[in-house]
């Protein structure tokens, strides 16, 4: 049987109180939450409204402020930009699903590095040499498929656009097609 998610209570004094340790808990609690796969949600404690999006959110704002930021602002800017454009949803897609991607790719990493601990728990000299030297090709390896698949599926969703496109302007009288072609 799964866990049920657990259910964090926001108050208008902006304190978040966890109902699984009947103990108020801050945002680095709630990024431990999230680093332990811990499934919960963020609700308002007076109107139920869901507010995990925006706790999460602010973790991410407070990690940026941090000194090691993970997003550029030439990226944040073009995240910006999709916003109310007409790919947006399948951005947010593309997104999740590029991340997944490379959460595998980290994973697979993880499980090739165990290989070279000794039963103490600590690589031999010579394990660091022989796993590092293979490691530079693979990485390569598997982050040109991730970029390949990544780029396969941006096409994939641009082509679903434009047939939904070609289907809903099919019955508008046009004297050019969608390609610039007169008919």
């Amino acid at each position: 049987m799964a866990n049920a998610s657990r259910l964090i209570k926001k108050y208008p004094n902006r304190r978040l109180y966890d109902t699984q340790t009947s103990a108020y808990i801050t945002l680095s609690d709630v990024k431990q939450l999230v680093l332990d796969n811990e499934s919960f949600n963020v609700v308002d404690a007076k109107s139920n409204e869901d507010l995990t999006r925006s706790i999460l959110l602010q973790i991410i704002l407070e990690e940026e402020a941090g000194g090691h930021p993970l997003f550029s602002s030439p990226m944040l800017a073009q995240m910006i930009r999709f916003y109310g454009h007409a790919m947006q949803g399948m951005m947010g897609t593309y997104l999740e699903k590029t991340m997944s991607a490379f959460v595998e790719i980290q994973n697979k990493l993880q499980d090739q590095s165990k290989a070279f601990y000794d039963a103490k728990g600590m690589p031999t000299p010579e394990m660091w040499t022989q796993f590092m030297s293979g490691q530079a090709p693979m990485i390569q390896s598997m982050m040109s498929n991730y970029i390949e698949q990544s780029k396969n599926l941006f096409v994939q969703m641009q082509d679903q656009m434009h047939q939904q496109a070609r289907t809903m302007l099919k019955n508008f009288p046009f004297t050019t097609g969608l390609d610039g072609t007169k008919k």
